[in-house]
This record gives C-alpha cells, structure tokens and sequence, in this order.
C-alpha cells in the first residue's frame, strides 16, 4: 500500500481521497485542554507502548513523531499531506502522531482528544477506510479503557464528535457544477440532509480549486455501519451530478471549455513563476481537462502527485532551503513543467 496522494483510486475522477477519523479518550483522564503535561505524557507512552511494541506486530508499522521535536517545515508537511490536522501545528505540550510507513495511516495524540485514529485512502475507499481505522481502534481498546457511557457513547472534548467519535469524509472535486452555478443550491441541499462542506484542509478553511471535503456531522444516534452508508449515498449523487455537468458542459459549450481548457492548460504547463493560489486553479481546469479526454498524455495520479508536492512546505523540504516566496513560486512551476515533460 503507498500514499494516497501518489495513487488514483475508485471514482478518482470526481473523489480524490476518502478518509476515516474515530475520535476516543482515556478514561478518567481530563481532556487535553485540561490536562498536565505529565498525564499527556502518559497518555503518548501509551499509545507508543500498544502500537510501537513487539506483541502485536504493528511495531515495524509506525513511527512515532513528537511535534515538539519536528521542526515548523515538517510540521507544516504533514499537513499539507492531510496526514495531521491543522490544529496540531499549536504550541501546546505533549502532542505527538504514530504515522504508518505507508503514510496511510495517523494516529494523533494529544489533539482535541487524547487518540484521533486517522485512515486515509485514494479514490472512494470508505469501506477500506473504516475496516483499518476500526482494526486499530481495537487494538488500542485492547489495552487502553476507552471514556465510554451507556448513553452517549464515546465521549469526546466536543460534543458534536460524541456517540460514534466517526467523522467520515470525501474529498471531491467539482469543477463542473461550480463552472454551471449548481454547486450552492447543491451544497445547501447536502447540508440539510446532516452533511458538512468544507474546505481543502477541512473546519474554517477555503474550498479551493473547486475541492471541497464532504463529511457526517451526526456522530449520535446512528451506527457507525449508518453513517458510511448515508454518507456514500450522498457522495454517489454528487458524482453522477458533477459528471453530469461535464457532459452537458462539453456538449452544449465545447468550444468556449475547451478554450477555456487549453488557456490553462498552457499556463499550467509553461509558466516559470506560480503561487499556490494560481496553481490550484489551474490544476482544477487541467483536471477537468483530463477527465473530459480534451487534454490528453498527463494522468490523474501525476496530479494528484502534484496536488500535494507543490505546496509551500513540501517545496522547501524537496529542495532542502529557506526558500522565499518568490523562490517557491519559481521552484513550483519548474516542477509542474518536469511533470507536464514526461
């Protein structure tokens, strides 16, 4: 198994990952907001001592990163990978990720709540997702007694996380439906059926490039086995409707996209300097592009590859400098060009 961003999975054409997070805590064990720096510790040598100990053949599977001891780059790598959350990146003492080797699989410690299981897949893997996440949650259960009450289920920092601990998510990409002003009246309609809309790093951030990550907001009273099988049946309807709207786009106005295609296409592909910003706009009409066969010869797994390589964190540690600004953009549209060459 490799990383998810170096793949393209099932559906990759409109879901580029799929993502499963179970949120749990020790029980009697104040919530990390409360707790001291010795009962956070303890809680990190716990973790450390179920996954990265010899008795359950997970130890050869992780490793485990303090993040007071990870300088701000790398910090900022693993979020950018979707690989820990933005909120890890505070200044706050004992917190620490278990990561598989793979890069498929994060355990946060420390974070909101004591244990954050994180799977995470290419394309649309809920079911491959959950099975993982569920297998090491219990495996952590087999050691570690769990905050659990009859009548609310897990219990969590945030009550909105309380009952299963699951958030389960999709990120989607929806150029189309965005190009043909549906994506409101969609993301609206979605919103009422329990479904969150967020942007590409999840809470509080932007949807940019028309990537948006679609996830449950109800995590009491409905099982975790519900919750998928709404979710998934949400996510396929938003697929058929985006694909949808490529055809009638490509049919119905195929000269003006395709303009609109190749312009970007071109600038994608030629450009010497190049923000974040311009680049994830870009990448949204070249994947489009791709989807729809007007652009042809480049793979959806080199964009995806891109996605994560190019952003600002990933650059600086590629090329090993303190890179500025500038320097980014140019060593970002020099990778973009290698890329688009082979």
């Amino acid at each position: 198994m490799t990383a998810w961003y170096v793949e393209h999975g099932p559906e990759g054409d409109v879901v580029v990952s799929s993502r499963i997070r179970l949120a749990r805590n020790v029980k009697e064990t104040p919530f990390p907001v409360h707790m001291s720096r010795e009962q956070g510790e303890q809680i990190i040598e716990k973790a450390k001592q179920v996954l990265l100990g010899s008795g359950n053949g997970a130890a050869h599977v992780f490793d485990y990163f303090s993040m007071n001891e990870l300088n701000a780059v790398d910090k900022q790598v693993l979020v950018e990978k979707h690989l820990i959350s933005p909120e890890m990146l505070q200044d706050v003492h004992s917190r620490g990720v278990l990561l598989s080797k793979d890069e498929c699989v994060s355990v946060m410690l420390n974070e909101e709540d004591h244990l954050r299981i994180q799977c995470i897949f290419s394309g649309m893997k809920l079911d491959e997702a959950w099975d993982l996440a569920n297998k090491i949650d219990n495996l952590i259960e087999q050691e570690v007694e769990y905050a659990y009450s009859e009548n609310y289920g897990y219990l969590t920092c945030c009550p909105t996380n309380a009952g299963t601990g699951l958030r389960a998510s999709v990120m989607i990409h929806l150029p189309a439906l965005t190009i043909t002003r549906y994506i409101n009246s969609l993301l609206n309609a979605v919103g009422k059926l329990g479904i969150a809309v967020r942007g590409l790093y999840g809470e509080g951030t932007e949807a940019r490039g028309h990537f948006f990550q679609i996830s449950n907001q109800v995590t009491m009273g409905m099982s975790e086995e519900d919750t998928l099988e709404n979710l998934k049946g949400i996510v396929r309807q938003i697929i058929e409707q985006e694909r949808l709207a490529r055809r009638k786009l490509f049919h119905e106005n195929r000269e003006r996209l395709e303009d609109r295609l190749y312009r970007s296409y071109g600038i994608f592909s030629n450009a010497r300097i190049m923000s974040s910003q311009e680049f994830m706009k870009l990448l949204s009409d070249v994947r489009l592009g791709i989807n729809l066969e007007i652009i042809k010869g480049i793979s959806l797994k080199k964009m995806n590859e891109l996605m994560i390589a190019t952003q600002p964190a990933n650059i600086i540690k590629r090329f090993d400098g303190n890179l500025s600004a500038e320097q980014r953009d140019m060593k970002r549209a020099e990778m973009i060009r290698n890329t688009m060459d082979h």
